[in-house]
């Protein structure tokens, strides 16, 4: 039997150690580093949980260096280089696994869970608190710039909305009185609002644009347009 290395997806690998477990600047290190050289230098070993889905036999550091990765720069930190403990391998790598364990904790000088690595759990959770409290406060700030850019777009599309209305459905009296406010003159104000519902009861306008084109006044023997492009804007703009 030959070993070789398999590259599985990352979102597909769950590890019983939960990431607190670790510091998170090592962590951070670590994941820029797998960035950098698109790869873990030390594969990890994983056992298949369901068809489509592993868990994390030996390199949990490993692992979640490689889903802070992910989190970095997901298209880059998708895939990782992994052993997997098949039952044509099981035994050997298992073995290997239990012997590697083994000399690392002999060579370790924790000889117990002591206090201060209660102490430095809890600096790495609240570490992570802190960094995933920053993320969200974040989002939420983006998501209420997006809100009030959505609203304002929404109240600018209802102003118009209403402008069009006016040429749709007012009285003539009421258009003219529009018209005055927009700086026309009591006779042509009149003048173009006779001509708009005319106009309309020929054909419904669709746009300003359409009232600009169609509504027009004889000037001589030529017909020109009552209320310009520049002239609908200022319109709009009020």
């Amino acid at each position: 039997m030959k070993l070789s290395t398999s590259l599985v997806a990352i979102k597909k690998i769950t590890s019983a150690v939960p990431r607190s477990s670790f510091m998170d600047d090592p962590l951070e290190q670590a994941a820029n580093l797998i960035l950098e050289a698109a790869g873990v230098i030390n594969p990890i070993v994983i056992r298949r949980s369901s068809i489509d889905s592993f868990e994390v036999v030996d390199g949990h550091f490993e692992y979640h260096a490689a889903a802070r990765a992910r989190e970095i720069e997901p298209h880059k930190g998708e895939m990782i280089g992994v052993f997997i403990i098949e039952p044509e391998n099981e035994d050997t790598l298992t073995k290997q696994v239990q012997l590697f364990r083994q000399q690392k904790a002999d060579s370790s000088d924790k000889t117990s869970f002591k206090s201060k690595d209660i102490e430095q759990f809890l600096i790495n959770l609240e570490s992570r608190f802190e960094k995933i409290t920053k993320q969200l406060f974040e989002q939420a700030s983006t998501n209420a710039k997006l809100e009030n850019e959505v609203k304002d777009i929404k109240r600018q599309m209802a102003d118009k909305t209403e402008l069009i209305e006016v040429f749709k459905t007012f009285s003539q009296v009421d258009i003219a009185s529009k018209l005055r406010n927009a700086g026309f003159n009591q006779k042509k104000a009149s003048q173009i609002a006779e001509i708009v519902e005319i106009e309309r009861n020929k054909e419904q306008f669709k746009s300003l644009n359409d009232v600009v084109e169609r509504v027009k006044i004889p000037h001589g023997k030529k017909m020109f347009k009552a209320i310009s492009s520049e002239k609908m804007l200022e319109i709009v703009d009020q």
